[in-house]
């Protein structure tokens, strides 16, 4: 059974349910393989030797999933081929798919936890009441370790963009 933890991430004010363990700064990096447009799979070992920001949101589908969507892909453009930009949500591949290639979104990696939830349930970031994962960043050096999570309390709020990027900069 894997660890429930409360008190970390709220929905409008009302308590959510996060599965998993509580990952930090030191941690090796859970491996994980997830689903990418047309049914192909991608895991941990595909980004190795590339510094890793993974943007993990709810759904494409809402606004404030949508504007950090297109945010890390502006910023991926400039950040270089030395870092892996990736976008994890519980969306379909056919519906990533659809939303970036309608947004133009095209220099960041989107991955689909929808099957069966185990980037969710192994970053401690998989949400209990909705079946969703909760909006969240995680930075991993190019060793695999984690440098710089944040998990956004609010899940309608936007993670510190600036922060993320900083993560990032510091292990160019």
């Amino acid at each position: 059974m894997s660890q429930e933890r409360t008190g970390v991430a709220a929905l409008k004010g009302n308590p959510l349910t996060l599965i998993g363990p509580a990952l930090k700064a030191g941690d090796k990096a859970p491996q994980f393989t997830l689903t990418k447009s047309l049914g192909e799979t991608a895991s941990l070992q595909d980004f190795a030797g590339k510094v890793k920001l993974i943007s993990v949101i709810p759904s494409i589908d809402t606004g404030v999933c949508e504007a950090q969507t297109r945010r890390f892909n502006e910023e991926a453009a400039a950040l270089g081929d030395g870092v892996a930009v990736i976008t994890v949500s519980v969306d379909t591949p056919f519906a990533q798919a659809r939303w970036c290639g309608a947004e133009g979104v095209d220099k960041i990696v989107m991955l689909s936890d929808y099957r069966d939830h185990t980037f969710g349930d192994a970053y401690g970031v998989y949400i209990k009441e909705f079946g969703l994962d909760m909006r969240s960043i995680f930075v991993i050096d190019a060793n695999d370790t984690i440098q710089y999570v944040e998990i956004v309390p609010e899940m309608s709020e936007h993670p510190d963009y600036d922060k993320a990027i900083a993560a990032v900069k510091a292990l160019l």
